[in-house]
């Protein structure tokens, strides 16, 4: 018996060694932030009692798992003075992007002085915030498609839009239209996952549009199999329990809009060819349509709000693809059940809820997060851009993005759900 645990205990010391040859050289994954408490084996069902075998498979694991502490702790206390020096690097002064991309041309920025404007309390409002997602995911009479399905329950395809930084022990998952540019462009920063003729760069705004929505520039979770393999979800935990995660949010009907106005209102080609050209066959009766999105719009062949409200309320939509990530929904992007966020921003409240967070990250030196857009999508053009859509889809709209409203905190809105 105690040859065969030996037997297993080498094995595993083998495998966990091979992993970390693979993290410290091959991906050059900093070691600074893994703190392996969990075991390699799947969670036990209470109530079950453990096979003498089982049993013992679980005491190696538990030791594998106090070694590797010690491994580790200790490689923390020799990281522990390059962390600190790193922290205290000089903040560096912004300079203002250069406007060649059309959708920022047409945004423009707000480069006016930003004052401190905390109106409540910061970490009142964030534990508000994650009381109320806490209550919601817990609340079996409130349901919506998986929600009880697990962490492991979720392919990896699912997991692109968590964003990780080895170097801070940070994980953000990105929500378009709801500042993710900027927010990717700190995460470059402060990864250094970006070089500029082999510098890291220093100011999120000197970052490219074109480089920051790039999927090669980041390190994101479903990226982990391909280069972990089967040890890939238990790396994710040990982020997921010891990173600090974070996201932001917008009021569900503004971000659609907003999605429309930068998707439809603007010339983008993909987004012509994948979408406008099927919409405007099915729900406006064009036929031989433009192939470019630049004749179409000198042709007046535009995708109105109504037809893309239809769109998404076709059955036949996702029968055929998923909703593209500009419109799906948020707990499908980001998971809230599965994941326990530690911060909760809103894109109402950006610029206080970015100060706050680079605060609690301890980066609030290294960098400003970089100004909003002067002419955001405002809540309060909901009531107008919603005139014309029947009140039946408006409801049934409200119910394909109910869970995105009640798990963040924000109102029904009433206004827009009765005649």
């Amino acid at each position: 018996m105690t040859k065969a645990r030996l037997f297993r205990l080498s094995v595993v010391l083998g495998s966990i060694f091979m992993i970390l040859l693979i993290i410290v050289y091959w991906d050059n994954v900093g070691t600074a932030h893994f703190y392996l408490h969990t075991s390699f084996s799947r969670p036990h069902a209470p109530g079950t009692p453990l096979t003498a075998a089982q049993d013992e498979d679980r005491k190696d694991l538990l030791d594998m798992d106090e070694f590797l502490e010690t491994l580790l702790s200790s490689g923390l206390r020799q990281n522990g003075p390059l962390s600190r020096k790193m922290e205290q690097a000089p903040l560096q002064g912004s300079t203002r992007p250069v406007l060649g991309n059309l959708e920022e041309n047409v945004r423009g920025y707000d480069w006016s002085t930003r004052v401190a404007r905390v109106s409540l309390d910061q970490e009142t409002l964030q534990a508000e915030r994650r009381r109320t997602l806490r209550e919601f995911c817990a609340n079996s009479s409130f349901a919506f498609p998986a929600k009880e399905r697990s962490f492991d329950d979720i392919p990896n395809y699912e997991l692109n839009h968590l964003i990780v930084d080895d170097r801070h022990g940070i994980i953000y998952c990105y929500v378009p239209k709801v500042a993710c540019t900027n927010w990717k462009r700190v995460m470059i920063v402060l990864s250094e996952s970006l070089l500029d003729q082999g510098v890291p760069y220093r100011d999120p705004l000197d970052i490219p549009r074109e480089h920051v929505h790039n999927s090669s520039t980041h390190l994101t979770f479903n990226k982990f199999w391909r280069r972990y393999g089967k040890f890939s979800r238990h790396l994710m935990k040990i982020k997921l329990k010891k990173y600090t995660k974070f996201l932001f949010v917008r009021d569900p009907f503004v971000r659609l809009i907003s999605a429309f106005r930068s998707k439809f209102e603007l010339e983008n080609e993909e987004f012509y060819r994948r979408f406008a050209i099927p919409m405007l066959k099915l729900y406006s009766n064009h036929t031989n349509l433009p192939t470019s999105v630049s004749e179409a719009f000198r042709a007046g062949l535009k995708v109105s709000f109504p037809d893309f409200i239809q769109y998404l309320l076709d059955p036949r939509t996702e029968k055929m693809a998923p909703f593209n990530e500009h419109w799906r929904q948020v707990y499908r992007l980001c998971h809230p059940c599965q994941i326990d966020y530690d911060f909760v921003g809103k894109l109402e409240t950006l610029n206080e809820d970015a100060d706050h967070l680079l605060q609690l990250l301890k980066v609030d030196r290294l960098l400003h997060f970089p100004p909003s857009y002067r002419n955001r999508t405002a809540s309060s053009w909901e009531e107008d851009w919603f005139a014309k859509i029947p009140l039946a889809r408006r409801q049934q709209l409200y119910k394909l993005y109910e869970a995105d409203f009640v798990l963040f905190g924000y109102p029904k809105p009433e206004n827009l759900l009765k005649d």
